[in-house]
């Protein structure tokens, strides 16, 4: 009897050990599988997603909205794109004055868990190209909300920078557990950041001319922070057409401080810079504004770094003749 008794309780405390071990398992499954759940973060255009997936790492999931091959400034998200953000921890845009409808995107997405992230936060911002601007219709003026400023502070690696620090605090606060992580990727990035900067600044430093005539206004920051002055043939908008009265004024303007290159970008048509370029015997040259970067670029290795290392080559060639 006393065998007998001796044997159920070895049995019911194996019982319960195997029962105890069960349990660990699959609370130590549970917790291995929300340590592996990172954190999703939606980027806007390309900068964004540079500037992102390389303060995050291998730590969060970090996804592009508006495809490269799409000019930005007029794309306006869908149904489905609605959707992504509303799932996203993190949404990372420029300014309300590059993602314009980013309000609206505030307006209709309930989320307690969505954070967003101006990147242009804390940066004074200049005000857009005169003129031209005024010359838009009423639903044209509408849509662009007449772009009142300019929102291209990331071609300027000084700005792009401070947009860095400002994307890295939002990710830190997000996700505190990476956060040692994210600021060491912060701040082996802006290395690199600040030794873009400082070519730029000694490479343009001594150029013949500091006159710069692009086909549209994307390079004020640029052009301000390295002591160049940029003359827009449109405003901010890629696709405006100029009028005669404004080609006549470029072309004078162009003569006058014998200009040999006009600037046009990579998604937009060079139709308008070749007129002005045509009528003025110079050549044009394209600036990549990096609001896209195609698949096939990023294939063959290029990233912001290198695109913009190659526009200074442009600039610094160019502004020498």
């Amino acid at each position: 009897m006393k065998w007998r008794l001796t044997s159920i309780l070895v049995l019911f405390a194996a019982v319960i050990l195997i029962v105890g071990c069960g349990k660990k398992e699959e609370t130590s499954t549970v917790d291995q599988k929300s340590s592996t759940n990172k954190i999703k973060v939606v980027t806007t255009f390309y900068p964004m997603y540079e500037f992102t997936k390389n303060i995050a790492g291998d730590k969060a999931d970090v996804q592009l909205l508006i495809p490269s091959t799409i000019e930005p400034h007029d794309w306006e998200p869908s149904p489905k794109d609605m959707a992504n953000i509303q799932k996203a921890d993190v949404f990372v845009y420029n300014s309300e004055y590059m993602e314009t409808w980013v309000a609206n995107v505030k307006k209709s997405i309930s989320s307690n868990q969505l954070s967003y992230v101006e990147a242009s936060k804390g940066i004074t911002l200049g005000k857009g190209a005169e003129g031209e601007e005024e010359e838009h219709h009423d639903d044209e003026e509408e849509h662009h909300h007449h772009h009142e400023m300019d929102p291209h502070v990331w071609l300027s690696p000084a700005l792009a920078q401070m947009e860095v620090e400002t994307i890295t605090a939002a990710l830190v606060k997000a996700d505190p557990d990476y956060k040692e992580d994210y600021e060491r990727n912060s701040a082996a990035y802006i290395v690199k950041l600040k030794k873009l900067d400082n070519e730029f600044r000694e490479g343009l430093k001594n150029v013949k001319k500091k006159e710069m005539i692009t086909q549209h206004a994307a390079f004020g920051y640029l052009a301000h922070e390295y002591g160049l002055t940029q003359v827009p043939i449109a405003g901010l908008a890629p696709d405006q057409e100029p009028s005669a009265a404004k080609l006549a004024e470029l072309k004078a303007f162009a003569k006058e401080h014998k200009v040999k290159v006009i600037y046009f970008e990579e998604l937009a048509s060079p139709k308008v810079a070749q007129t002005l370029a045509n009528e003025i015997g110079a050549k044009t040259e394209v600036l990549h504004t990096l609001e896209g970067l195609s698949q096939e670029d990023q294939d063959k290795g290029l990233d912001y770094m290198k695109v913009m290392e190659r526009n200074l080559e442009i600039l610094k060639k160019a502004q020498a003749e």
